[in-house]
């Protein structure tokens, strides 16, 4: 764990021991029996917080490079480390993935009781942090994979790696609304395997009109007594079978050329202001959530000219975590476009740093480990 007097982690966090547990944030109890999270004074000039970048003196070389800081890279990091790679994490100048943007987590193993998304990727930071890794919170602006060592440049500095591994996740696409971004974690949600458990009993609406959207909209009526489908365009992008289902199913009702202009609610989701698009006229749904399921983008920008992707965008995973470079590895959602759960992500960590481990050993770069170190 970041003792206090270390560079505060996530733009300036800083994690708290003390066994007082009532100074814990005041937004959620202590997580994780007793850590409360402060902010630090001055986020902009925290170390490691943003627009930090390396100083003199800093370790810039490794054996392997991490690209993300979710669960996927954060894990392959914990395995790295302790597998004596001496990791370095280019985490993002938003650390900690779409967790980050997730109140409460109960589907990830271990927290009985829920714990919120932020609270999740602090501890996984920290743990990373203790084995040795450096996470560097920065994006990076490209890449040469031409050869080994391999060379990235984040914010005007050059790292340099034997092997990478590449975890940068994949983002929701959002509908672009103050109040959408406002009420995040507050009944909306672009998860439904997440979170459609909170709204047992509700009624609800899902945005979109491809396959994902069918199928949180089915997903969701396993708990939600009434599912809106709204759809700006009179045609839908799903498979037939796909929108077949979901009008047989008399829990949800389909709404064709409507639009959502805006979210509305102080606290949380009560309802949505639609317009027809073929007509203009407005009206007023009332809701309790609304999830959004308009698609992913993967974040692939820097790698796009040297690594394959689908036709979604997606890195193609050749023979378990292999790109199709050798000693460049690939970890969860920014592959992942099925699963694209925390659990998942950090599974797929934890094979690609074994992957990379094997493979360095293999070429002579480091010496052969015990199996103890996982």
């Amino acid at each position: 764990m970041t003792a206090p007097d270390q560079p505060a982690p996530f733009g300036g966090l800083s994690i708290d021991f003390s066994v007082d547990t009532s100074v814990a944030a005041p937004a959620a109890p202590p997580p994780l029996g007793g850590l409360s999270i402060a902010f630090a004074p001055d986020v902009a000039t925290a170390p490691g917080g943003p627009g930090a970048t390396a100083e003199p003196g800093d370790r810039t070389e490794s054996k392997l490079v991490i690209v993300g800081s979710g669960p996927a890279g954060l894990t392959a990091a914990i395995y790295a480390a302790r597998a004596n790679l001496d990791p370095i994490v280019l985490a993002g100048s938003a650390p900690g993935g779409q967790l980050m943007l997730t109140s409460d987590v109960e589907n990830y193993p271990g927290f009985p009781d829920g714990i919120q998304g932020p609270d999740l990727m602090t501890a996984f930071r920290a743990q990373a942090e203790r084995f040795g890794t450096r996470i560097v919170d920065v994006d990076v602006d490209r890449v040469d994979l031409s050869g080994r060592p391999f060379r990235l440049w984040a914010r005007g500095v050059e790292y340099r790696a034997q092997a990478v591994i590449v975890a940068t996740g994949a983002s929701a696409m959002w509908l672009g609304l103050e109040s959408e971004t406002r009420l995040r974690g507050h009944g909306v949600s672009a998860c439904a395997t997440c979170d459609g458990f909170f709204f047992r009993d509700r009624e609800i609406a899902v945005v979109g009109g491809g396959d994902t959207a069918f199928e949180e909209a089915t997903y969701l009526t396993r708990f939600a007594k009434k599912i809106h489908l709204l759809h700006r365009r009179d045609e839908f992008r799903a498979s037939r079978i796909m929108v077949e289902r979901a009008r047989a199913n008399p829990k949800i009702e389909i709404h064709t050329n409507t639009a959502i202009d805006d979210v509305l609610g102080d606290a949380r989701v009560e309802a949505l202001a639609l317009r027809d698009t073929a007509t203009g006229e407005t009206r007023t749904m009332p809701i309790e959530g609304l999830f959004i399921a308009i698609g992913h983008q993967p974040n692939t920008e820097a790698f796009r000219d040297w690594l394959e992707v689908d036709a979604k965008g997606y890195l193609v995973v050749h023979d378990e975590t292999n790109s199709r470079i050798d000693g460049v590895f690939i970890a969860g959602d920014v592959h992942d476009h099925r699963y694209r759960q925390a659990v998942t992500a950090a599974g797929d960590g934890c094979r690609a740093a074994i992957d990379a481990e094997r493979w360095l050993e293999a070429q002579g770069i480091t010496e052969a480990n015990t199996l103890t170190a996982w």
